[in-house]
């Protein structure tokens, strides 16, 4: 696993490649200082996963992780916060990052985020991911409803409202009486027929849409 470190602090840069290199799986390919580095970075050493600060100089993470995600084959992108930088979180799931982390996360829970996300599982725990989006989410109806939800079956409708109510593959399963293998069928093609990355794009635009609102069950 090729990783990208981005973060203006050299020691943290340091612990964090200190920590990944001692790996025999993964590996850090390049760092960066800023946003813009790491934009360059990504073009130049094609890494697999971006570990990304949120406040950087001259490009902050959310303007690079933007730009980065605009490419083809992009990376996947984690962002790395602190307490209280809640206000960037929602953003960073709206632009498709596979989530965030704080900086004082034990190392074996990053180790495991980053092996999470390399085989293209959201990093960020349903319940954490429906706090975040009930607290930032935008009033209903700021944003237009895309056409594409009614492309959606009622069930994949069904399937999209309990994904957005922070329950897993397995709790959808249970509450449907289908098997996962099922669930997994139906929220790939939720995906595909939306347009979007992961499970945490849809559980955005299901808030943002209105399919679910704050402070709804699933």
């Amino acid at each position: 696993m090729r990783i990208l470190i981005a973060d203006d602090e050299a020691m943290v840069r340091a612990g964090l490649r200190m920590l990944i290199d001692s790996e025999p799986d993964m590996r850090v390919v390049a760092e960066a200082s800023d946003g813009a580095e790491a934009v360059e970075a990504v073009r130049r050493a094609r890494p697999d996963v971006v570990l990304m600060d949120v406040r950087m100089p001259r490009l902050d993470g959310l303007a690079a992780a933007r730009t980065i995600l605009e490419r083809p084959e992009a990376p996947k992108i984690v962002m790395l916060t602190t307490f209280g930088e809640d206000e960037y979180l929602y953003e960073a799931l709206r632009l498709g990052t596979s989530g965030f982390l704080l900086k004082v996360a034990p190392p074996e829970q990053l180790l495991q985020a980053l092996r999470a996300v390399a085989e293209g599982k959201a990093l960020i725990d349903p319940a954490v991911t429906r706090r975040v989006i009930e607290a930032f989410t935008r009033p209903p109806g700021a944003r237009q409803r895309p056409p594409q939800l009614d492309e959606l079956t009622p069930r994949e409708l069904e399937v999209l409202r309990l994904l957005a109510g922070g329950l897993s593959n397995a709790e959808i399963a249970a509450a449907l009486i289908v098997s996962a293998a099922t669930v997994k069928t139906h929220v790939n093609r939720i995906l595909m027929k939306l347009g979007l990355r992961d499970r945490t794009q849809a559980v955005v635009l299901a808030y943002e849409a209105g399919v679910v609102r704050p402070g709804e069950d699933g």
